[in-house]
């Protein structure tokens, strides 16, 4: 039975938290660090990392004073694979324009 995918989904819907999930995909980042490539609060920043942690895309852990957030590659998996049961439906589309463009073609 796959994984419940509602929270990673979620997590993936805003554009900061995939750009977080971008950046975190070239290295671990400390709180800090975050926050300074995101244009709001501390705070702010803070509750995102949270609905990606809550969804398993990333993992925190605290080194110190600082919390330090890394990218849970193996947890975009099964949203992966969810979305990859759609591209026989694009490839179907693809195919049958491809075919009425070739038709088109051949017809002038």
């Amino acid at each position: 039975m796959p994984p419940d995918l509602q929270p990673a989904f979620r997590a993936l819907a805003d554009p900061t938290r995939r750009d977080i999930l971008r950046r975190l995909s070239a290295r671990e980042m400390t709180l800090a660090e975050v926050t300074r490539h995101c244009d709001m609060t501390r705070a702010a920043v803070k509750k995102h990392l949270v609905v990606l942690e809550e969804g398993n895309l990333i993992q925190m852990r605290r080194q110190g004073r600082e919390t330090i957030s890394t990218l849970n590659a193996a947890a975009l998996k099964p949203v992966t694979d969810w979305l990859s049961y759609f591209d026989a439906f694009w490839q179907d589309k693809l195919t049958a324009l491809t075919t009425a463009l070739q038709d088109e073609k051949d017809n002038t």
